[in-house]
């Protein structure tokens, strides 16, 4: 009879890839998006010339996050690939050798000689190159680098972000509309800074200070330069 675990974990890591390609992703939408439109703001525009450049701004930023995303995340798919493709070569020229070197890993790690060779033969005989994927390079199957799943993430959190402030600065009047795509910003970035925080156990109070504080940043020196643009033009 097959052993089962007796009762089932969810660890947090198996997040990383598409967690990380998503906070980018919708922080950069909110922050570049609402930046910009309260630049153009700041400069005197019109309503439509301000609601145009957000929309404009959030399209081509999916699109430059998806491919920007799908570009980094192949090239370490491919040296993933690459290590694997070197690591099958040597199990298939230099089995014994391959098995030494794994049952050193285990030595490492805590384990005695022994012990270390009965589980590293265990392992090879179920599969040998997952374990020395796994144990050797790193590369469990469920932290791989996923280059469609972190574009998707990162080009539909990123047009998420932005479609907020771009809201904002549309719906409102000409005496309310930054203000409101400040208001709307800030929360939307304490929002962020909340959940990815959650989703990837780390403290909350310490992630939202650090994403409002940037993102505030960046929204002040943006006005700033918009407004002076508007004047000097």
């Amino acid at each position: 009879m097959p052993w089962r675990p007796t009762h089932a974990e969810s660890h947090l890591s198996v997040r990383s890839n598409w967690l990380r390609a998503a906070v980018l992703g919708a922080n950069d939408g909110i922050l570049s998006t609402s930046s910009l439109v309260l630049g153009v703001a700041a400069s005197g525009a019109s309503r439509s010339a301000i609601v145009t450049a957000g929309v404009a701004g959030l399209v081509a930023g999916a699109g430059s996050m998806a491919a920007g995303e799908y570009v980094s995340v192949s090239s370490q798919r491919d040296t993933e690939d690459a290590d694997l493709r070197l690591e099958r070569h040597e199990l298939a020229t230099d089995p014994e050798g391959e098995l030494q070197e794994l049952a050193g890993i285990y030595v490492g790690r805590g384990l005695t000689p022994d012990l270390a060779a009965q589980v590293a033969r265990g392992l090879t005989e179920h599969d040998a190159l997952e374990a020395h994927a796994r144990d050797e390079l790193g590369l469990a199957e469920g932290r791989r680098a996923r280059p469609l799943q972190a574009a998707g993430a990162s080009a539909l959190s990123f047009a998420t972000g932005a479609l907020l402030p771009v809201l904002a600065i549309g719906v409102f009047g000409s005496s309310s509309r930054v203000a409101a795509c400040i208001v709307v910003t800030l929360l939307a970035l304490i929002g962020l800074g909340a959940l990815g925080a959650r989703l990837g156990g780390a403290p909350v109070v310490r992630a939202v200070i650090r994403v409002v504080f940037w993102g505030a940043t960046a929204m002040a020196v943006t006005a700033g330069i918009g407004a002076l643009v508007g004047t000097a033009v």
